[in-house]
């Protein structure tokens, strides 16, 4: 009587090509939670920004006036944790901060205006 031998399992090429593909897919992957945690980074640039704007008005129905708003510590830590700009006077604020996704500014104002433009905040105390 004779034998046959079967063979049972995957030759190396097989093995090479599945873990190619792996490879290529968790690429692909990587790359769209990288843009995913960019989005998330903005997300948290704006909500800072906009949460100044209430502090902004504690700081004017304290005081009178928006001088100091850029140097009270709840927004200096808003200002920090987004790596924004901020300029005040005694008639107007305005923070803003860049974009990490697009090359952008994300920009709030005394005047209620919250923006994003391609256009820095500089020394301004409203938004370009």
């Amino acid at each position: 009587m004779m034998q046959t031998l079967t063979k049972r399992g995957f030759t190396l090429i097989e093995l090479l090509v599945v873990i190619a593909i792996i490879g290529i897919l968790a690429s692909v992957v990587l790359a769209s939670l990288n843009s995913a945690r960019d989005k998330g980074t903005d997300a948290a640039r704006k909500s800072n920004l906009n949460n100044i704007r209430a502090q902004a008005e504690i700081v004017y129905d304290d005081d009178g006036d928006y001088d100091g708003v850029c140097g009270d510590s709840k927004v200096g830590e808003a200002v920090t944790a987004s790596s924004a700009t901020c300029n005040d006077t005694g008639t107007a604020w305005a923070a803003s901060a860049p974009m990490v996704s697009t090359s952008t500014y994300y920009c709030v104002d005394s005047t209620g205006s919250a923006v994003e433009n391609g256009t820095a905040l500089g020394t301004n105390t409203v938004c370009p």
